[in-house]
């Protein structure tokens, strides 16, 4: 049975912590930023987990 290939649009968007839970970036913080306010994008910063259903599936698209 072949190997399975890593999804590589989900490896490029989520990482792994350390402690294996899923890493991601909020949207909406790429560009026309001068009409956003400043509250939105600094509640886009940082990087967030996600929710654990989406997690799984996300594991098994990176996780190859």
């Amino acid at each position: 049975m072949p190997k399975i290939k890593t999804n590589r649009s989900a490896a490029k968007r989520f990482k792994i912590s350390k402690s294996g839970k899923v890493i991601r970036t909020k949207a909406f913080k790429r560009h026309q930023l001068t009409c956003k306010s400043r509250k939105k994008k600094r509640q886009a910063r940082g990087n967030f987990v996600v929710d654990p259903g989406d997690a799984k599936r996300i594991m098994r698209l990176i996780s190859s």
